[in-house]
């Protein structure tokens, strides 16, 4: 990776790149499962639709207060624990909903789960903050947010081929293996933080040297952020809520939205819902390269370009995607391509940039639990309109194409006030 650093950071630079890419990939093998065997679990435990929404509201509320409480307890433990902690506790849960033959049981775990998984985000943003300046992030960042398409990806396919081989409780008991794999790999590469092996803190010619000496627990000096850094964190965070609501929608009930109405199996239903993460993938390379090439490190502008084009991919769902799986199709991956790069310059690369090395684990976990309030919505709201609206898919399209305008004008504003703050971004 050429723009890995040369001399003594270049072999902790990939293993602390190594270890943040592993670990987020692994979290998706803990929570990918629940969404891909709704259908089969619901019909096996006489689980109905409002339920199901249910469900998946108590693991995005748990998963909401996650993202904020590792903005706090990151700061005390370190973002080598949070995640071994985060990854630990998710490792249970999956045992115990292979297990399980209780909605309450089910309901519980999913709490705990979310709270688990929350610890991932934060936890390997403040790990990379410590180790690549900002003329790096965005490429770096760019390859590394590949994690969460890659992650939704496999353990997608991973839970649908154990669904259709073995049946939907296997699908948890597999993503539980594949967690502690992952667990045992993440505590032996994760070298935290520069300081920790001995090497001098990586700064940027324009940062204040305090930036790095702030120790794990340590919190006498804050973050030394301004009204312009909470004000542009905050509309981070606005942004970020439609753009995880609209995410959420797709991978909590494309799977069952084709298997109910364009009657797909279970696992071919799943199979394809990961076009949306296969074309996301390039989307966040493309955007992180574009963002440090073309854009010189201000991701703002770029992002309200991909996110009206992703506007645009909804206008063909709502149009032609309800009656066809082809045009359904398209616009899931038009879409994927266009929410993902932003996605990962706001919530990844843009909390670093604006909160600091300092402040990263605290943006990054301010920005995504905000962001993370707006799957808690689309959850209820989608299955309330299901069933309202008769399984019709057109009201509920209508809805994503909506959320997908009012974001895209929302970074707009960000954009527009950006250049002429002293807040860049």
């Amino acid at each position: 990776m050429a723009l890995i650093e040369e001399g003594p950071y270049r072999k902790w630079q990939y293993k602390i790149f190594s270890a943040t890419w592993i670990a987020y990939v692994g979290y998706y093998f803990g929570r990918k499962a629940f969404f891909v065997v709704k259908s089969a679990m619901g019909e096996t435990l006489g689980i109905n639709t409002i339920q199901l929404a249910h469900l998946g509201t108590a693991y995005l509320v748990s998963y909401m207060i996650g993202q904020y409480s590792s903005a706090y307890f990151g700061r005390k433990l370190g973002p080598k624990y949070l995640l071994i902690l985060g990854l630990a506790i998710t490792f249970i849960c999956n045992l115990a909903f292979g297990f399980s033959n209780s909605y309450w049981t089910i309901m519980l775990f999913l709490i705990i789960n979310g709270l688990a998984q929350g610890t991932g985000w934060p936890g390997s943003i403040g790990s990379l903050a410590y180790w690549f300046k900002r003329k790096q992030r965005g490429s770096i960042l760019g390859i590394w947010s590949t994690c969460y398409q890659v992650g939704s990806i496999l353990a997608t396919s991973y839970a649908a081929y154990m669904l259709g081989q073995y049946g939907w409780r296997w699908s948890f008991f597999g993503g539980s293996a594949i967690v502690l794999i992952i667990w045992t790999a993440v505590l032996y590469l994760h070298p935290n933080r520069p300081q920790d092996v001995g090497l001098k803190p990586i700064a940027d010619e324009d940062e204040p040297e305090e930036e790095n000496e702030l120790v794990e627990g340590d919190d006498k000096k804050g973050l030394g952020w301004n009204k312009e850094v909470i004000f542009t964190i905050v509309t981070m965070g606005l942004i970020y809520f439609g753009i995880k609501f609209l995410r959420y929608a797709l991978w909590s009930w494309v799977p069952f939205l084709l298997n109910n109405n364009f009657g797909l199996a279970g696992d071919d239903a799943g199979y394809i819902s990961t076009v949306f993460d296969i074309f996301g993938f390039a989307g966040v390379i493309f955007a992180g390269f574009v963002s440090d090439k073309f854009f010189k490190g201000r991701r703002s502008f770029l992002s309200f370009l991909m996110l009206f084009f992703m506007a645009l991919s909804f206008v063909l769902m709502y149009t032609m995607g309800s009656t066809s799986l082809m045009y359904f199709t398209i616009s899931m991956g038009m879409a994927g391509f266009m929410l993902y790069g932003p996605d990962s310059l706001i919530s990844g690369v843009g909390a670093i940039d604006i909160g600091s090395k300092r402040g990263a684990v605290v943006a990054a976990g301010i920005i995504n639990g905000t962001g993370s309030i707006g799957p808690i919505f689309q959850e209820e709201i989608i299955g309330w309109m299901y069933e309202k609206y008769d399984h019709a898919l057109t009201p509920i399209f209508l809805l994503l194409l909506i959320v997908a305008s009012v974001t895209a004008f929302i970074t707009f504003i960000l954009w527009f006030r950006s250049r002429k703050s002293t807040v860049k971004l």
